[in-house]
């Protein structure tokens, strides 16, 4: 193989092997042969720069991870038997060899641990990523906020001597990743080429009507890259700005209305007048109901200045709620999210400015503002618009403002909403 040692030589790369056919094999060999000429290396191994490039990593992340796949040899030459191995462990291996590289990846330090330093030196090389996936399109922003809600999402509970502070164990790091599966969606695609859409690196286009300036707009693309880790690929496409409070009013009605010609999914985020931002992703639509209904598709989410993601615990059913003009004090008027009647996950009632949130074993989530009983500062719905479904909606927009018209109408009928007041 041109290389400098045998590859029965190794009893890991003999073992690795194993889990990929012939056709993989030959396809990873011309890889290597390819990448290996180009760094100029007569065919024996791939230069780290090389590396870098072509897997699209830089910085003390592509440095440790070539660091990883080169054993720790520190001899700057990556050979088959290392990509083999690596490729190997990192995509087919068990969910626990998995995690268990991707926890000795963030240690980009390589000091044997793995401390909030190591954290925010990951999550800054991976917002930058993100930003320049739509560059041209939504621009540079900083990121030190959404590093901070990302690192507050962290656990570091490790004492290890000589270490001034507390380090994220392993365990820390699987309960961190489940908060944050964005996060655990792009470290665990690293070693798949840069240019074949791997997962972890897709923003959802974020589409709003060119009248609203964008500076009022809550859901920046850091934002909806973090709530787009829970979704499948279809769904981070394109989404749609619905309703926007400051723009449209703190108006339900208004808001129904808004939603109404949009069946899909759909993300709402809320920010309180304490400063906190959270939410939930509807995947059913907004429907008048005198009870909870909806699926295990939904969950709820933190931005700020926590990031988090709660998906059902399959505790109970109660998923979405949208009660429109009961008279009922059982069945509180408003949208809402999980929990039970008087005591939310999530909850905004029909007036638009109030609303709670309470501790809910349906996702499993904490109290999501710093209080239980919220007051909106800003209240947004984006419609998810699927993979393909842009031409759809182009061609099923067509008729007659009187037609479309009359279709709002009966909408409005059927929920009991043409003729109320806001």
């Amino acid at each position: 193989m041109g290389n400098s040692q045998s590859p029965a030589a190794d009893p890991r790369f003999v073992s690795t092997a194993r889990a990929f056919t012939q056709t993989e094999l030959d396809d990873l060999k011309s890889l290597f042969v390819s990448l290996a000429a180009q760094s100029q290396s007569d065919g024996q191994y791939i230069s780290p720069s090389v590396f870098q490039a072509y897997f699209g990593l830089r910085g003390p992340l592509g440095n440790r991870m070539f660091d990883l796949v080169t054993q720790n040899r520190k001899d700057q030459k990556l050979t088959f038997e290392d990509l083999v191995i690596a490729k190997g462990t990192y995509e087919k291996g068990s969910n626990d060899d998995i995690e268990e590289f991707i926890y000795r990846l963030l240690d980009v330090n390589s000091d044997g641990i793995v401390g909030r330093s190591d954290l925010e030196a990951v999550l800054t090389v991976m917002l930058d990523d993100i930003s320049s996936q739509r560059n041209s399109e939504l621009g540079y922003s900083p990121h030190e906020g959404i590093i901070k809600s990302f690192l507050n999402a962290a656990t570091f509970s490790k004492i290890d001597e000589g270490c001034a502070e507390t380090c994220m164990s392993f365990e820390d790091f699987r309960s961190w990743c489940s908060l944050l599966p964005s996060v655990r969606k792009y470290l665990g695609s690293l070693l798949m080429s840069s240019d074949s859409g791997r997962p972890g690196y897709q923003v959802p286009h974020l589409m709003h009507p060119e009248n609203i300036d964008s500076s009022m707009i809550i859901a920046k693309k850091e934002y909806a890259w973090h709530i787009g880790g829970a979704l499948p690929q279809q769904e981070l496409e394109e989404w749609k700005l619905l309703y926007h409070s400051a723009f449209h009013g703190l108006s339900f009605n208004t808001f129904l209305g808004n939603i109404s010609n949009d069946e899909g999914p759909t993300v709402l985020i809320i920010k309180d007048k304490e400063g906190y931002v959270y939410g939930g992703y509807a995947s059913q639509p907004w429907e008048r109901h005198s009870d909870f209904y909806g699926d295990m598709k939904s969950f709820l989410f933190q931005i700020f200045p926590k990031a988090s993601i709660f998906k059902p615990t399959g505790a109970n059913s109660n998923i979405q709620w949208c009660a429109v003009n009961f008279s009922s004090d059982s069945i509180p008027n408003g949208i809402g999210f999980g929990g039970r009647v008087s005591h939310f996950g999530l909850f905004l009632s029909a007036s638009f400015d109030e609303g709670q949130t309470f501790t809910c074993t349906t996702f499993g989530s904490p109290c999501l503002s710093n209080i239980n009983q919220i007051h909106p500062e800003v209240i947004e719905c984006w419609g998810v618009v699927p993979k393909g479904a842009q031409q759809e909606r182009h061609e099923t927009g067509k008729g007659t403002v009187l037609e479309r018209f009359k279709e709002d109408r009966h909408m409005l009928n059927m929920v009991g909403l043409a003729n109320s007041s806001e």
